[in-house]
């Protein structure tokens, strides 16, 4: 922050202050002091970092049901007992087991049989190939104008999605939401018209060569078709070739299969309230992630946020007075089978949920927090607001909170979203760049820092 920006914040804290009542006053102050001495331990022996660099560096990739993701669960469990909480623990939860296999091939091929080599990665719960399968291509923007396609234009070829994410959207998340039907969806829509497979735009806004993987979705009663990602400069390569030459054909080699499902773990750890113990506060991220990088950004600096919360609540002295509960929850990129477990858990429990909060956009510099509430509660966390002006963590909008913390909804009185700037997000996600190097440490520990003050102020006044 600039020393100006810096002073205006502190110039705003104290107007609010000074036309406050007394008792308001005092507490504000408090409440600053607690907040400031979060920050400072986050700032000076922050341990995201270096948690970070354990996960993504000596266990790397943690794709469902692999032996990462198990190798994962175990270090989450030893890694929150080392905080000393007063309780750590693992919930069960069958997940799926899909494989990539060797690296998938892909080739453009025109009149002469030359071969353009495409870069590509096949979507996570795709089908594979069957060796090499060659085809035709016919080229789409979106769902609906497949549809209307005449029959004889799609049967036998592949359908090239290649509609970009819109780059006039401000929040990236939007662009990313709106483009990401022909990911999930392509392949089905793709089989009922006849087609032997899906080819899909990458879904960022970045110019590179390097594939964005995903999941997508088969439909009963519909043929499973093999559906692969395109790098961004390869999807408009493809584009430009088939103008010149609509007969060229596309030649796929994946190997990716769908195993029986696994036996995996959330791993939970508590700090439980000095006062209203039987109050729920949970903060989490999501263990498992593709299987091309490191999953760092996404979403390891989630997962050690949420830890780092419960650290820093200890570390500082600032004993809850709710349960505060970190989750790292185990298959979120390719079903959710541990935030939906979690949630079937705490109500078959009749556990009181009074939050719930995830960090699943990156480690990047934050901004604030999107809240899902009534609108008496989503005013009441907004008044704390002026408590982040000197952090420059000061969005507190409606918005979406998490994958994770979803099935919660109706058992929580706030689903809590960490928002951080998401401008770089979509250039890494779900690709081999999502890796250690890509995190800044000091934004990884800020954003620990903002989401342990709004829990502490949660855990201190309830909602």
């Amino acid at each position: 922050m600039r020393i100006a920006s810096f002073r205006r914040a502190l110039g705003l804290a104290a107007i609010l202050l000074s036309t406050a009542p007394l008792a308001v006053q005092a507490q504000t102050k408090a409440d600053s002091v607690a907040i400031r001495r979060i920050y400072d331990e986050a700032l000076a022996h922050g341990e995201s970092y270096e948690n970070l660099r354990y996960l993504t560096g000596q266990i790397g990739a943690r794709l469902s049901g692999s032996a990462q993701a198990g190798q994962a669960v175990q270090w989450g469990q030893t890694t929150m007992e080392k905080i000393g909480l007063d309780r750590v623990y693992l919930q069960e939860v069958m997940v799926p087991h899909w494989v990539r296999g060797t690296r998938e091939k892909a080739q453009i091929k025109g009149d002469k049989g030359k071969g353009l080599a495409l870069s590509v990665c096949a979507l996570g719960g795709s089908v594979g190939t069957s060796g090499k399968l060659q085809a035709r291509v016919i080229e789409v923007q979106s769902l609906a104008e497949l549809a209307a396609l005449p029959a004889d234009k799609v049967k036998g070829r592949f359908v090239f999605f290649n509609r970009p994410m819109n780059p006039l959207y401000i929040e990236t998340g939007q662009a990313y939401g709106e483009a990401g039907d022909q990911r999930r969806s392509g392949a089905a829509a793709a089989a009922r018209r006849g087609a032997v497979g899906a080819l899909v735009r990458s879904l960022t806004l970045a110019h590179d060569d390097f594939p964005h993987t995903g999941a997508m979705r088969y439909e009963d009663g519909v043929p499973q078709v093999p559906a692969a990602a395109l790098s961004t400069n390869g999807a408009d390569k493809l584009s430009q070739l088939l103008k010149a030459d609509p007969g060229l054909t596309v030649e796929l080699e994946m190997s990716c299969q769908t195993l029986p499902d696994v036996k995996s773990y959330n791993v939970v750890g508590e700090i439980r309230g000095s006062k209203y113990p039987e109050e729920i506060i949970t903060v989490g991220g999501h263990l498992d992630s593709w299987d091309l990088g490191q999953g760092a950004h996404d979403d390891g600096t989630g997962c050690t946020q949420s830890m780092e919360v419960l650290r820093l609540l200890k570390a500082t002295g600032l004993r809850p007075e709710r349960t505060v509960r970190a989750v790292l929850f185990m298959n979120e990129e390719n079903g959710v089978r541990g935030g939906n477990q979690y949630a079937a858990l705490a109500k078959a429990a009749n556990e009181k949920h009074l939050a719930a909060m995830e960090s699943d956009g990156g480690g990047f510099t934050p901004r604030g927090f999107n809240i899902e509430a009534e609108p008496a509660t989503v005013r009441k966390i907004q008044g704390w607001q002026p408590l982040f002006v000197p952090y420059n963590s000061t969005e507190f909008a409606v918005g979406h909170a998490g994958t994770d913390v979803e099935p919660l909804k109706g058992q929580v009185k706030a689903l809590i979203g960490f928002d951080c700037d998401s401008q770089r997000y979509f250039d890494i996600h779900h690709t081999a760049a999502d890796t250690f190097d890509k995190v800044n440490r000091r934004e990884l520990e800020l954003g620990g820092a903002s989401m342990a003050a709004l829990i502490y102020l949660i855990s201190k006044y309830g909602l």
